[in-house]
């Protein structure tokens, strides 16, 4: 929406009003304008002051009588007025022109030559002919069919002037044959005491001009479900400091104060449905933009000098909001290629790390991203919806919270950030020597936290699952302390983070069962297809899908049946490495084997499909208002656990968090 467009026809225009400074002086401006006045002016004009065109608010207007300026405009020339049609007042230095409908144009300080056509009243504005202000000596920088050019004044009036002095006897001094206007409400004259009631006018902004308002534009956008609606306010200044405006945020939207600043009165419905209104002030002017509940932001720009309010409207939160390509955290890149998107992280600012919710318990991956102060995350492995317990290998800090099945590829994080593909087959490892001196490891049985007497069973706590049995013992242990924290017999809550082992001492005679007794704690990866003894984080899953930047895809080796719903085309998510960078990618449906194919030929080196379908979710910081975006265009449910990537210690990414 244009209030008033200058673009295109200002260089045309600024170069006329040089070219008519130096052509003309003072007197000659005055001569030709009084001229051009006498001769009549065919249409209205646009009006600059000082060689800066004004906006459209200040255009002259055409009369039968003639051309003339709006009264409340005169001000910005240096014009002290009183804006009143039953005794209006101009003043300039040590001229002054009064009129009344009843007695004419009066002037003093000077003798008028000429007769002046009467003052119009229109659109609720009083109009004085340019005459008048000729006749007031009014400098004139260039008076061109195509612009009226006026000196910028030395001082613009801070207020209006009084109600004119009581007539004396004396005649007043008018020009002859000075029409007497006659009210539209009022008979023909008759008796002057009949005179017309008093109309209201616009009051004199009392306020020194600093800009003018040229042109407001609107544009919108809409990205899924995400609104972006964009204003313009465009001064004809070219630097924003000027423009000292202040905004008051409101219940239904917000207003922002141009304090010196002139406009052309606005009212609107844009396309997104809200109201948008610029309105005239006694100090400038003033905007209101209704908002339906969105979130501004409010910044400037200059050459020229504009305020630009980029409001961001969530308009349906049934449907995620999208990846915001220009609002992404320092050191992540965003990639499409056709209905393949990959989300990449400098792995000198970011790690990835596994997270996971409370055993037991689910949690959408922007949560799990939040608490772990990390920027972006994709959902982890498969899981028992039933009991929301991860149905293959989940290791965090260097303990193995479920248990592996030994046969999905793994994707494994190494404490320096390195990421591993492969197929590692770890257990706790126990080992010492028993009460003879005699050397003994053993390997534990399952990760549970239901006891088996038959069993070695391992269990990281979680504050609330218990573990052990009256005829029982279970050992608090640190992996790599070298002894027992803590010892107990029958049913134990293990503190979270902590690892608890629990066994039947007649089957498990060698392992000790007292606090501080010397035992060792280890995981051991079992695997030669990469250096896993360095991990300290893990997630199976599967298929493993690239590999050295081939596609590898083998469903039997890792027992996926290709035949069950777990193969079926869908939405699907991987993590993996792009040009050394760890790497989130999400198709939007396709098969295992299109995934492996487009993540190939994206160039993406190695990758492991996670759990897809409607667990698909890969979420990243910023967006559109700071909303989050993410790359699935539906909401997934919620899962165990996610891979997310986390600013390094140290780095600037680690210090904006």
């Amino acid at each position: 929406m244009r209030i008033r467009g200058v673009q295109g026809r200002d260089r045309q225009e600024g170069t006329e009003v040089q070219a008519g400074r130096r052509r003309l002086g003072w007197l000659g401006r005055a001569a030709l304008l009084s001229a051009l006045l006498a001769s009549g002016v065919a249409a209205a004009r646009p009006v600059a002051i000082g060689g800066l065109r004004q906006s459209a608010g200040l255009d002259s207007r055409q009369f039968v009588s003639g051309e003339a300026l709006a009264v409340w405009t005169l001000p910005r020339l240096g014009v002290a007025v009183r804006n009143d049609p039953q005794d209006l007042r101009l003043q300039l230095g040590g001229r002054e022109l009064q009129f009344s409908p009843r007695s004419g144009w009066r002037a003093t300080g000077f003798t008028l030559g000429a007769r002046l056509p009467a003052p119009e009243l229109a659109g609720g504005s009083l109009f004085v002919p340019l005459a008048a202000l000729s006749a007031l000596g009014v400098p004139v920088l260039a008076d061109t069919p195509d612009l009226l050019d006026f000196a910028a004044p030395a001082r613009v009036p801070s207020g209006t002037l009084p109600p004119s002095p009581a007539p004396s006897s004396a005649a007043p001094v008018t020009a002859p044959g000075t029409p007497v206007p006659v009210s539209p409400r009022a008979p023909a004259q008759s008796a002057p005491a009949q005179s017309a009631p008093a109309l209201s006018a616009l009051p004199t902004p009392p306020f020194l001009l600093t800009a003018n308002l040229n042109t407001v534009r609107v544009s919108r956008s809409m990205h899924r479900s995400v609104e972006v609606q964009r204003v313009v306010l465009e001064f004809n200044v070219p630097d924003p400091r000027v423009i000292a405006y202040s905004v008051t945020r409101e219940a239904n939207g917000l207003r922002v104060t141009l304090p010196g600043v002139s406009g052309s009165p606005v009212q609107q419905t844009l396309e997104s449905g809200d109201a948008l209104q610029l309105e005239l002030t006694g100090t400038g002017s003033a905007l209101f933009l209704g908002t339906g509940g969105g979130r501004s932001e409010i910044f400037t720009l200059d050459s020229p000098a504009r305020v630009v309010i980029d409001t961001t409207t969530y308009t349906d939160t049934s449907v995620p909001p999208p990846v915001n390509p220009d609002t992404l955290p320092a050191g992540v890149t965003y990639r499409q290629q056709g209905k393949l998107h990959l989300l990449s992280f400098d792995p000198a600012l970011y790690q990835t790390r596994v997270v996971s919710a409370p055993a037991g318990r689910a949690s959408g991956v922007a949560d799990l991203v939040r608490s772990a102060g990390g920027v972006a995350g994709v959902n982890g492995g498969y899981f028992d919806p039933a009991s929301q317990l991860p149905v293959d290998l989940v290791a965090t800090n260097g303990l193995m919270t479920a248990g592996s099945l030994e046969k999905r590829a793994t994707l494994g994080i190494t404490a320096q950030g390195d990421t591993l593909f492969g197929y590692p087959r770890p257990r706790y490892v126990l080992s010492g020597a028993d009460a003879l001196g005699a050397p003994y490891s053993v390997t534990v049985n399952s990760v549970r936290a239901r006891p088996a007497p038959d069993l070695l069973t391992a269990f990281v706590g979680d504050g609330r699952s218990g573990v052990g049995a009256d005829n029982l013992t279970t050992l608090y242990v640190t992996p790599g302390a070298g002894s027992v924290l803590r010892a107990f017999t029958g049913t134990v809550v293990p503190p979270a983070g902590t690892l608890a082992l629990t066994f039947d001492h007649a089957r498990f005679p060698q392992l000790p069962r007292a606090a501080g007794a010397a035992l060792n704690v280890a995981l051991d990866w079992r695997a030669t297809d990469a250096p896993w003894a360095g991990a300290v984080d893990a997630l199976s899953a599967g298929p493993l899908l690239v590999q050295g930047g081939k596609v590898v895809l083998d469903p039997a080796r890792e027992g996926f049946n290709t035949n069950a719903s777990i193969w079926r085309p869908t939405r699907q998510v991987a993590f993996g490495t792009l040009g050394g960078r760890p790497t989130i990618a999400f198709l939007e449906y396709g098969s295992p084997e299109t995934f492996a194919a487009a993540l190939a030929g994206a160039g993406v080196r190695d990758a492991v499909r996670l759990d897809s379908g409607s667990s698909a979710t890969a979420y990243v910081t910023g967006g559109y208002a700071d909303l989050g975006g993410y790359l699935n265009t539906v909401w997934s449910r919620t899962v165990p656990n996610a891979l997310v990537l986390v600013p390094r210690p140290g780095t600037a990414a680690a210090a904006k968090k």
